[in-house]
């Protein structure tokens, strides 16, 4: 009985482990297109991922810096369990996350 839930954690760190990697692989591979967050409004220093992700609305606080941001951490977090709950491919460049035609 021990075993099976050890395997039970065992499943459960390593898709957490991978959810991690796919997320530092989002926030690499935004570098290269990306000085800014994409989500950011530069006129009214909007965040555009926070109604999404908070459902408020608010001034970005980074000033548009999105390396280490917890609100697109969170963003690209429900992003990763939309695909995997659907059993969907996931994107394998943030641009491909930034061109979809739908914000969860």
């Amino acid at each position: 009985m021990g075993s099976v839930r050890g395997g039970e954690t065992l499943a459960k760190a390593t898709e957490e482990d991978a959810e991690k990697r796919w997320i530092a692989l989002m926030m690499k591979t935004a570098k290269k297109y990306h000085k800014l967050c994409p989500y950011f409004d530069k006129k009214t220093t909007q965040c555009l991922l926070m109604a999404t992700v908070e459902g408020r609305v608010g001034k970005c606080d980074r000033d548009g810096k999105y390396d280490g941001c917890p609100i697109l951490v969170k963003f690209l977090e429900k992003l990763y369990k939309y695909y995997t709950e659907r059993k969907k491919v996931l994107p394998r460049d943030f641009q491909d996350v930034v061109n979809q035609a739908f914000i969860m």
